[in-house]
């Protein structure tokens, strides 16, 4: 099915998303993505992203008609302007040097039409760490993690073989601490982990993760 993106500006009142859902469950639209904008000083908005074998014009026609809803417009879908995502966390001196080598990187596969954006949170501590990792399979568009730190163990690593069994794949690190034995691969150069993570899910580069996995470099 074709999919589609729009943002709407609505009032900031209950019932806004169920009324937009509505149209678009009666239009057997299927919902991938939705996000709600709060504005403090005006009206809020809901991005939505959905595909529907039905023409698009009367989808809108009918959002618009909702009560409280002030606009409806299509917009470019946050996959097309962002691309797949890469997740640095752990020491903020590690994080840097990783973030360097992954966004030189994506820069080169960005020009020849990829979409691969990199995001970053200094971070210490197990339990902060530990719940940071967990919570990235929840964010949207997300394909690898890179640790970055000099010792990540115990409730990290649990966390780590969390996300690898749904699909994440991790990159660590070579640092002390049993993260680097449950991470899908090892990179002691933190410029060269943040180059090999993009590499592992650009679609122009030719590199197989699966073909790397456990290996220390």
């Amino acid at each position: 099915m074709p999919a589609y993106a729009i943002l709407t500006t609505v009032s900031n009142q209950p019932g806004m998303l169920f009324g937009l859902t509505k149209v678009l469950a009666d239009r057997a639209a299927n919902i991938t993505y939705v996000d709600i904008i709060q504005n403090h000083d005006r009206e809020a908005e809901i991005y939505l992203e959905f595909s529907t074998d039905v023409s698009l014009e009367p989808v809108l026609e009918e959002l618009r008609g909702v009560a409280g809803v002030s606009r409806v417009e299509t917009t470019p879908s946050f996959s097309k302007i962002y691309g797949k995502r890469i997740i640095i966390m752990g020491g903020g001196a590690q994080v840097g040097q990783v973030a360097l080598g992954a966004i030189s990187e994506a820069d080169r596969h960005n020009i020849r039409g990829e979409r691969i954006s990199v995001d970053t949170i200094p971070l210490v501590g197990e339990e902060e760490l530990a719940s940071a990792v967990r919570a990235v399979v929840r964010l949207p568009r997300v394909r690898l993690l890179v640790l970055a730190g000099s010792l990540m163990g115990g409730d990290i690593a649990r966390a780590v073989e969390e996300v690898r069994q749904k699909g994440l794949i991790v990159i660590s690190l070579n640092q002390a601490g049993s993260v680097p034995d449950v991470a899908d691969l090892v990179v002691t150069d933190p410029v060269q982990a943040g180059v090999m993570g993009v590499m592992a899910i650009a679609e122009t580069a030719r590199f197989d993760i699966v073909r790397q996995q456990k290996r220390r470099y």
